[in-house]
């Protein structure tokens, strides 16, 4: 592999430049990265770089968010500085579209919604975590709450604590959501088996489970929509 320094580029295809003279919209992702990186090392631009983890994650963004400092600094030439700046950047582009999401979602009307509302906590992670979204009557969002993390394979959620945070705060749904690491949708006999003790749980105290989310870095599959609820 043949690699050339950014100062030797011309001034048009240099990065900053890029963003200065045209604009953040026509930043590719690489770009991107070498700014935050800043410096390359000798022989490897910073730009260098970045194409190296691009490649590394097959141009997978989803999957270059999910990376921690220990994955960085695989990378020659990505330092602890340098890993804790891409780090830092992976997590706010992720706190703003959580913001994004709570801030012009008022209720939850749809699969999507509840979506969208998950994101951001889930799509990234590389072990298992289930969530509860508390809704009132009119659909809105009184609390989401991881409620429990396990490993790759799976979680345990106790569905009395569940219960016990829905009366404290009077809720009368909940949509349940859980995350797939592997990146697999499909509703495993398990996930089928909680789903019914918490609707059958539920409805004892009058409250409905509204939905089940599976999600996994770009997409989810919804309990409510495919019938099985």
């Amino acid at each position: 592999m043949s690699y050339q320094k950014i100062h030797d580029l011309l001034a048009s295809e240099q990065p900053r430049e890029i963003l200065f003279t045209k604009g953040r919209e026509t930043l590719r992702l690489e770009d991107i990265l070498a700014i935050l990186i800043g410096t390359g090392i000798r022989d490897h631009s910073a730009l260098d770089l970045a194409r190296e983890m691009m490649r590394q994650v097959d141009g997978d963004l989803a999957l270059l968010g999910r990376w921690g400092l220990p994955e960085y600094r695989k990378i020659k030439g990505i330092g602890k500085a340098k890993a804790a700046v891409l780090v830092a950047a992976m997590e706010l582009g992720r706190r703003r579209m959580e913001y994004v999401a709570s801030s012009t979602i008022e209720c939850i009307r749809n699969s999507n919604d509840a979506f969208n509302l998950l994101q951001s906590h889930l799509s990234d992670l590389n072990h298992e975590e289930f969530w509860v979204l508390y809704l009132n009557r009119a659909s809105r969002l009184l609390k989401k709450e991881c409620v429990s993390r396990g490993g790759i394979a799976g979680t345990v959620v106790d569905i009395k604590l569940i219960l016990k945070s829905a009366l404290h705060l009077q809720a009368s749904s909940m949509i349940l959501a859980h995350n797939h690491p592997s990146g697999q949708l499909q509703a495993s006999a398990a996930d089928k088996k909680l789903t019914i003790r918490m609707v059958e749980a539920a409805k004892s105290l009058d409250m409905l489970i509204a939905d089940h989310l599976i999600l996994n870095a770009h997409t989810y599959v919804s309990f409510a929509d495919e019938g099985w609820l």
